[in-house]
């Protein structure tokens, strides 16, 4: 049986003695470049619903997705702060290097969820304020304190709170939720493992040393690299399902081209590293940093294709 070893970050958060708190440090604990994802696929969810908002409005739904997602964002660091600095990866964050108290992390993750939320019931409806409040709960909650410590499945079942971006954006924009917001949770859904689980084959030891049961830790390389590849299988007919929605939901052919496209290079891709064996310890890992790079691609032009397609009729 696996037993996880007993945490010793090289270098503590609570050792580290406080700086004053720069507003580069708070706006890192947002988690930027995983933000500007989330901010893209709100817009177009909100986008690519039949209905049109005002444009302050629609402002106002996306600044809210975002502050949301900062704040859960924050709150994962504030939580994982020892992890953080026992990681390689992370040990550079703000409140590992001791550059923010985790009480000023805390405080600031705190006032962003809930300025984001009444916000966002106030000015666009509170159906989205309810979803958003999900979506924050889901990862700062369910997944970074519940799963990720918990369970291999951590990336599976914590899916979910990346994947109600769209469907917020949409909700703002028509006040309800139908079918084609669903499909867009889903194909962010399933693509959370493979694009996570690329990540985490590169970064194995990192998360063995704190030890987080991500699953290439606790199954093993083949046995991730297999699940890789089911889940990108499983994504093709998702990713093109849009195209055959009924009525306004319906998209064309410049969507549906694009997601078969996409999706059968990504399956490419994850196959090409399910079925091969590593190299030995030397093994610069190209074809896994490939596959998780390409992930971040391919989201961009699944969700680009599809306001494209709102646009241009073929």
């Amino acid at each position: 049986m696996y037993e996880w070893p007993v945490m010793n970050p090289t270098i503590p958060a609570s050792a580290a003695t406080p700086l004053p708190a720069d507003w580069r440090d708070l706006f890192a604990l947002t988690k930027p470049r995983v933000m500007s994802l989330v901010i893209f696929t709100g817009l177009c969810g909100l986008i690519a619903a039949p209905e049109r908002i005002h444009p302050v409005l629609a402002f106002t739904a996306i600044l809210c997705i975002a502050m949301g997602a900062g704040g859960a964002a924050a709150l994962n660091q504030w939580w994982e702060a020892d992890l953080d600095a026992g990681m390689k990866r992370t040990a550079k964050r703000p409140l590992p290097q001791g550059r923010l108290d985790r009480t000023t992390a805390r405080d600031f993750a705190g006032i962003l969820c809930a300025a984001s939320v009444f916000l966002m019931g106030f000015a666009v409806g509170w159906l989205a304020a309810a979803i958003l409040a999900v979506s924050i709960i889901y990862y700062a909650v369910i997944y970074t304190i519940w799963l990720k410590p918990r369970t291999p499945q951590n990336i599976v079942i914590g899916g979910g709170a990346g994947a109600f971006p769209p469907l917020i954006g949409w909700v703002a924009a028509t006040g309800h939720v139908t079918a084609m917001p669903i499909v867009l949770f889903a194909i962010i859904f399933f693509w959370t493992p493979p694009h996570f689980w690329a990540l985490a084959l590169f970064v194995k030891s990192d998360y063995a040393k704190v030890g987080i049961p991500m699953m290439p830790v606790v199954a093993g390389e083949k046995s991730t690299r297999r699940q890789i590849l089911i889940y990108t299988v499983l994504l093709l007919p998702l990713s093109a399902l849009p195209w055959w929605l009924p009525g306004k939901e319906h998209t064309g052919a410049i969507y549906g081209i694009s997601a078969l496209v996409l999706s059968s290079l990504f399956l490419a891709l994850s196959a090409r590293v399910a079925f091969r064996e590593r190299q030995g310890s030397d093994d610069t890992m190209k074809p896994e940093k490939q596959l998780f790079a390409y992930s971040v691609i391919y989201l961009f032009a699944l969700f680009g294709a599809l306001v494209v397609d709102r646009f241009i009729v073929i």
